[in-house]
């Protein structure tokens, strides 16, 4: 029976098809790599701005550290795993994000682990984008049996204002020839230290078969990303559309990944056709800016049953249609594009800080929540471009991942007052 307009999604019970395949598949899937390493084939962690279609094309199994991380924080064990940190001697109050993964590394309790626990692994790959993250990894590569290589982080001096239109195509311009130089002889560095380090073998016959399924996949986030812009009221919830959307992104390169991203934009098209809504009383369209807030993904759900408040974005889907695509004959180059200027886009103003502002603006949203960690990374500047361009803003001060000092009850409460005063003018009904 077809339900009447306004009743689908997760106000009624209901979570999106998708969502759920995507957990269910990625429990599935690790479950298979954590037997892999077991029967002692060699895999990798690797950060999520790394450039992991190299592993993909040489069927490398890998974990990514900040997925791991979101992990340990929704079962609640952020503070166990932190104090393990500790006990080491090792910082646990910086790149807790990054870090998560490094403490998995001293858990011994197998049987009491997230999923089992991380396996160790063989190989850790990350771009050094602070002094924190470089000493992370230099930890890892400390231990018995890991290499790790490091990736350089460059900047530009000059950026080219709305680099979201012509990225796919004239990343070189827009870019820079140095840096994508710099980063395109560091993956072939890569490639032969894979080679040797693993025993695989680098086709770049399948590397430019899985560098075309990333770009079908991120073609169809981006349609996903503008049928949700244009919809009003909002079909789906952040809290479904962050896993349909990332679990993907962790295994870019294979048709099952490009396939997800069709259905999760067939579902969308036929909510927004039916004229569902994930809050049929919809008053106020926020913006989620920062990391997911893994320990309490109810706190997106509370302001929309609340106040008609709902999260129409987060950066997982917005970064999906706007910050992956490549084209170009080098394959390798292309990938060096994608992630020589993958943190400037999140994190750099003035490529983040426009950015940001055009999503809230397409977006149609009322007011933006901003996550801000210790590692700002260029916050202040997208905070402030986003209130020039007249969009009220909430600054919240919390890691995403470190449960110790975050009290969800409080954190409510502050976005309910803003909501109150700043956007609803008026306590709710």
């Amino acid at each position: 029976m077809t339900q009447p307009p306004g009743t689908r999604g997760p106000t009624t019970g209901q979570t999106l098809p998708s969502a759920v395949t995507a957990k269910r598949f990625q429990r599935a899937w690790f479950a298979e790599v954590r037997a892999q390493a077991a029967s002692g084939t060699p895999i990798a962690l690797v950060n999520a701005d790394a450039p992991q279609e190299v592993f993909r094309a040489m069927g490398i199994p890998y974990v990514v550290n900040q997925w791991w991380a979101s992990i340990v924080a929704a079962k609640r064990r952020s503070a166990d795993y932190l104090e393990l940190l500790r006990a080491q001697g090792l910082p646990d109050y910086t790149d807790q994000y990054s870090s998560l993964s490094l403490a998995s590394a001293f858990d011994t309790d197998e049987a009491n682990a997230p999923w089992g626990g991380l396996p160790t692994p063989r190989i850790v790959l990350a771009e050094v984008t602070g002094d924190a993250s470089r000493k992370i990894f230099d930890v890892w590569g400390q231990r018995p049996g890991v290499d790790f290589y490091a990736l350089e982080s460059s900047a530009a001096n000059e950026v080219q204002p709305r680099w979201w239109e012509r990225m796919p195509w004239d990343w070189e311009e827009l870019i820079g020839k140095d840096r994508i130089d710099l980063l395109a002889g560091e993956l072939q560095g890569l490639i032969r230290f894979l080679e040797t380090t693993t025993g695989r073998v680098f086709s770049e016959s399948r590397f430019r078969e899985v560098m075309a399924l990333v770009n079908e996949q991120e073609e169809w986030n981006r349609r996903t990303r503008d049928l949700i812009a244009a919809s009003t009221p909002c079909p789906i919830s952040v809290v479904d559309s962050i896993p349909a959307v990332m679990v993907p992104q962790w295994h870019r390169g294979t048709e099952w990944a490009r396939d997800a991203a069709i259905t999760l934009h067939d579902e969308v098209a036929a909510l927004v056709a039916e004229g569902a809504a994930v809050c049929p009383d919809e008053r106020v369209r926020l913006m989620w800016i920062g990391r997911g807030l893994w320990m309490d993904m109810g706190f997106y759900r509370h302001f929309q049953d609340t106040y008609g408040a709902v999260f129409v974005w987060s950066m997982y889907l917005a970064i999906a249609a706007d910050g992956y695509l490549r084209y170009g004959e080098d394959p390798v180059r292309a990938l060096a594009a994608r992630f020589a200027a993958f943190s400037d886009q999140l994190y750099a103003p003035p490529w983040s800080a426009e950015w940001y502002v055009k999503e809230a603006l397409s977006h149609r949203v009322d007011g933006v929540v901003h996550l801000v960690s210790d590692d700002p990374r260029g916050s202040y500047f997208t905070t402030r471009a986003l209130r020039a361009a007249g969009v009220p803003v909430l600054e919240l001060r919390a890691d995403n991942v470190d449960s110790r000092a975050y009290d969800g009850a409080t954190t409510q409460d502050i976005v309910s007052r803003w909501l109150e005063e700043e956007i609803l003018h008026s306590p709710p009904a």
